[in-house]
């Protein structure tokens, strides 16, 4: 028998009513999106189920995201599913810190709610994000690294999909060399910045100070950071990377690379959307994987237990 991996998807996999079944069926669910309220003095419930315009924005698309992947989180645990390891693209690491107890859940929903605050006031005019399709890895490497300007690696998604950031002028002018060189296409992504480049170590600042009144527990379950693509085995490593992660590459391809290596074969998502599914079918397609999005999904793991 392998090890079972959670994986929680990051942002972008957002819609009104997310999240909303699990909220009205499973009380434990309802304690969470009613914590996620209190830690962040907003209308969670509101937020994820009511038409608004509020959701697509990075300051709180990040804590109605959260609170859904946490709420479901609960009730999976409560099936009596646990995880071997986690993982999480981007926001999503958050909920992996959740589901090993490496931060009590009223933290993990403070933090991301000060993150997408910083996140987005850190957002310069001129910065852009594109989906470079079907051109391999080190050419988009050494393409950013040729190209006047701030351009680099936002996310290494799966094989054939990664994405680059950086400013504006920098993006387009990047993605021209990347056509030429045989990028399928390069498609500029509907976002408020550029994610996961430097221009956002200032937020990576800022949400330091943030976390210095954050209590670190031991770590119970491992989990790979987006940021190294590998386990974090001490706990006084969890608050630097995350630190460092507001403005470095996802390594996120990496990251199920690396627990499938370590003997992960069964993979389930947990969150919006199936984001992360897809993306597995690209990196190994011999993996089990298994998306929890309703609470009818919550059927789908009997066979797992």
């Amino acid at each position: 028998m392998g090890k079972t991996a959670f994986m929680f998807p990051g942002q972008g996999a957002q819609y009104i009513g997310m999240g909303k079944d699990f909220y009205e069926q499973i009380p434990v669910c309802r304690e969470m999106f009613d914590l996620a309220s209190k830690a962040s003095r907003l209308d969670v419930p509101a937020l994820c189920f009511e038409e608004n315009e509020q959701i697509h924005i990075t300051e709180y698309t990040q804590i109605a995201m959260l609170a859904v992947e946490v709420a479901i989180l609960k009730a999976v645990e409560e099936k009596g599913l646990k995880p071997d390891v986690t993982g999480g693209l981007s926001l999503g690491e958050y909920g992996a810190l959740a589901a090993g107890g490496v931060m009590s859940e009223e933290d993990v929903f403070r933090i991301v709610r000060k993150r997408g605050i910083y996140m987005q006031e850190a957002v310069p005019n001129g910065g852009a994000m594109t989906a470079v399709l079907g051109l391999d890895t080190e050419t988009i490497e050494k393409i950013c690294e040729e190209t006047a300007g701030t351009v680099s690696i936002a996310n290494y998604n799966c094989p054939g999909q990664i994405v680059i950031t950086g400013e504006e002028g920098a993006v387009q002018a990047a993605s021209e060399k990347l056509t030429a060189a045989g990028a399928k296409r390069c498609v500029p992504l509907k976002v408020s910045g550029p994610f996961h480049s430097a221009m956002l170590a200032g937020a990576g600042e800022k949400l330091a100070k943030e976390l210095e009144s954050v209590e670190i527990h031991d770590i119970l379950v491992p989990y790979v950071a987006n940021v190294t693509a590998d386990y974090v085995t001490d706990k006084n490593e969890v608050k630097p990377l995350l630190q460092r992660q507001v403005s470095s590459s996802v390594r996120w391809q990496q990251s199920v690379e690396r627990m499938i290596a370590d003997g992960a074969d069964t993979f389930i998502e947990i969150g919006p959307g199936r984001t992360l599914s897809g993306f597995m079918r690209k990196i190994n397609r011999d993996m089990k994987v298994y998306n929890v999005e309703k609470v009818e999904d919550l059927d789908k793991l009997d066979e797992l237990l």
